[in-house]
């Protein structure tokens, strides 16, 4: 499945990429994350409450960063498993200026299988676009926030 779009946040650049590589912030804009903590350089162990439809589970999985290019541009490679079955994806975040702020930009390719690729394939893209959305827009509220304090 194909992932798409971009996100436009109030800051500048240089504050949104020490955001996205931050896991205290990542793990507060994920939907679902309970836990997300370093490992390695650019690399990360998650726990995830994810629900779709029916199927509803706990995802634990690692998160790994490569091609890293500050402030513009990494990969994000995610594997993860649990009860609802598993899911795996790559996508490239590529940071550029815009009007008042930072434009994000992502493109991937997501695999799922097990029992939560049972709810359709239509259902599941309504959702990955969802939960980015869900993301882009609390990492603006964090960053505004913090741009107010």
């Amino acid at each position: 499945m194909k992932i798409q779009g971009s996100y436009d946040l109030p800051v500048p650049r240089e504050r949104v990429w020490q955001a996205l590589l931050d896991p205290a912030q990542l793990s507060k804009a994920m939907p679902g994350c309970e836990k997300l903590e370093a490992v390695g350089e650019g690399e990360y162990r998650a726990t995830m409450k994810v629900g779709v439809g029916a199927v509803k589970g706990t995802f634990e999985g690692k998160v790994r960063l490569s091609d890293i290019q500050p402030p513009t541009r990494y990969t994000m490679m995610v594997e993860g498993s649990g009860s609802p079955g598993f899911v795996r994806g790559e996508a490239a975040m590529e940071l550029s200026e815009a009007v008042g702020g930072t434009r994000v930009a992502y493109d991937g390719d997501v695999q799922i299988g097990g029992l939560i690729a049972g709810v359709g394939q239509r259902m599941l893209g309504g959702v990955a676009k969802m939960m980015v959305d869900q993301f882009f827009s609390r990492m603006a509220e964090l960053l505004s926030g913090e741009r107010a304090g």
